[in-house]
């Protein structure tokens, strides 16, 4: 099973940017995990793929998550990134925010070991 897979994927549609550098994309966010995200591929696209980009998906006025990340995969109009930094703070929104969207606690737990195990 490739890594990326390890993780319960949950759609999820929330006001979303990407940034690196002078560069700033708001991005149509197709679905979240513990590990990364996926978004639709921005236009026009200038993205370093060496260079880490910062994440910030805004849940409400004042309730964000925020995250570095790398580029993973470029697929189907699609860009993949894996977490590479993420505040304590922004860690337990985002787990509060999947534990919501999945069906079963034991299921979140079992991610959250498997990305203490990475």
């Amino acid at each position: 099973m490739s890594e990326r897979r390890r993780f319960k994927r949950i759609a999820f549609d929330a006001k979303t940017e990407l940034s690196q550098g002078e560069y700033i994309w708001p991005v149509k966010l197709v679905d979240l995990s513990l590990k990364g995200l996926l978004i639709e591929k921005p236009q026009p696209w200038l993205g370093d793929p060496e260079q880490d980009f910062f994440v910030s998906i805004h849940l409400s006025d004042d309730v964000e998550i925020e995250m570095d990340a790398q580029l993973a995969h470029e697929d189907r109009g699609q860009l993949g990134f894996v977490c590479r930094h993420i505040s304590l703070e922004s860690i337990q929104r985002l787990r509060r925010l999947i534990e919501l969207n999945l069906a079963d606690e034991s299921e979140l737990e079992r991610e959250l070991a498997a990305l203490i195990e990475l």
